[in-house]
């Protein structure tokens, strides 16, 4: 089992890489503040894993409850989270009570605002398990719900205590959520590590083939790179911007298909695609590295442009209301080459308009 430290002084926690879900409630027992713990996960989890994870935090003497909230991220919402509070207060949970997020990205941001609001904030534990989830959700704590009107805008940061990484569910995990993972850690190649790209080229198939060598490499790789940028900046006022490469438009397509549509990697994917072109057109990008990640992308299995027809202007009114943007300037995240990005807010607009027009077939 390998352990990653996210050193942010009082609060630092860990993330483990390779704890099997039945050692989870030993290994809690450092953390344990009080009695209760209130497990949230989906359906589809539930049905898989809840058990193991459950039985293991009995026999660690905890008082445990469990709280499903339906798969999907239109669930990501205010609606679910008072239902959640609701729970909390029923179970009689109280400051000392921990929350454990056990699913992928949703359940985990769920879970975390939960912990982060109710009773002005308990411990939180997540336990991820999507790929997703595992090399970038489940860490650096953001967390929060969407807004009918674009997606996370309400939300905080609120770090776990720990996080439990076991790379065995992922046996269990679709074909099309592994592709969505893949596309968190193809960013991670692109802004950061230029080593973790070329093994992801020439461990593609591997990966899918959920060679688990490879995919603990990678896992590790993109745990460590997030801890990194988080520890040097923990709430996004400089150099954590750049792991939204690839979300600015990705979170406006989410949007406008009121998150039923593509799901999040899918529309990062096709957000990287629209950051490369415009960093291309911007003489930022060579034209070999554009087509190297476009066909990394592609041999993901993700897309590279999105098939319905979207409205233009819909979509500047909905990235123009992205949480980053700043004084009324949309921030991007654009390559220079693999392996280095930049942060810029002085795109032109005709520019923007005209890359999303092709890319997003809007009309």
């Amino acid at each position: 089992m390998k352990e990653i430290k996210v050193d942010l002084k009082d609060k630092s926690y860990k993330i483990y890489v390779g704890c099997k879900l039945e050692d989870i409630g030993s290994r809690l027992k450092e953390y344990k503040p009080g009695r209760k713990i209130l497990v949230v996960t989906n359906p589809i989890v539930e049905k898989i894993y809840l058990e193991p994870v459950v039985k293991s935090l009995q026999e660690a003497d905890w008082d445990v409850y469990t709280a499903i909230v339906p798969d999907g991220e239109e669930y990501k919402s205010q609606a679910e989270i008072s239902k959640l509070y609701s729970v909390c207060i029923e179970k009689k949970l109280d400051r000392k009570s921990t929350i454990l997020a056990l699913g992928g990205g949703v359940i985990g941001d769920l879970a975390g605002f939960l912990a982060a609001t109710i009773f002005r904030g308990v411990s939180f534990i997540q336990v991820p398990t999507t790929l997703l989830a595992q090399v970038d959700a489940s860490i650096g704590g953001k967390v929060g719900i969407n807004h009918p009107r674009g997606k996370n805008l309400i939300g905080a940061f609120y770090q776990p205590k720990a996080v439990f990484i076991d790379l065995n569910v992922l046996k269990t995990l679709p074909q099309r959520e592994l592709k969505i993972g893949l596309a968190e850690t193809i960013k991670y190649g692109v802004i950061w590590d230029k080593d973790l790209f070329f093994y992801l080229e020439e461990n593609m198939q591997k990966i899918k083939d959920l060679d688990w060598v490879c995919l603990e490499h990678i896992i590790q790789q993109a745990d460590a790179i997030k801890a990194i940028v988080v520890q040097k900046d923990e709430q996004e006022k400089d150099l954590r911007r750049i792991l939204n490469y690839g979300h600015t438009a990705g979170h406006v397509i989410e949007t406008m298909m009121d998150y039923k549509g593509y799901k999040h990697g899918e529309a990062v994917a096709v957000g990287m695609i629209i950051a490369n072109r415009i960093a291309q057109k911007l003489g930022m990008l060579n034209s070999q590295d554009t087509q190297r990640i476009k066909k990394l992308i592609e041999r993901a299995g993700l897309p590279t442009q999105v098939a319905e027809k979207l409205a233009l202007d819909e979509f500047m009114n909905i990235l123009k209301l992205d949480k980053k943007v700043e004084e009324g300037k949309v921030n991007f995240v654009l390559p220079v080459r693999i392996g280095e990005v930049v942060v810029r807010n002085d795109v032109p607009e005709d520019m923007v308009r005209e890359i999303i027009k092709d890319v997003c077939k809007c009309n």
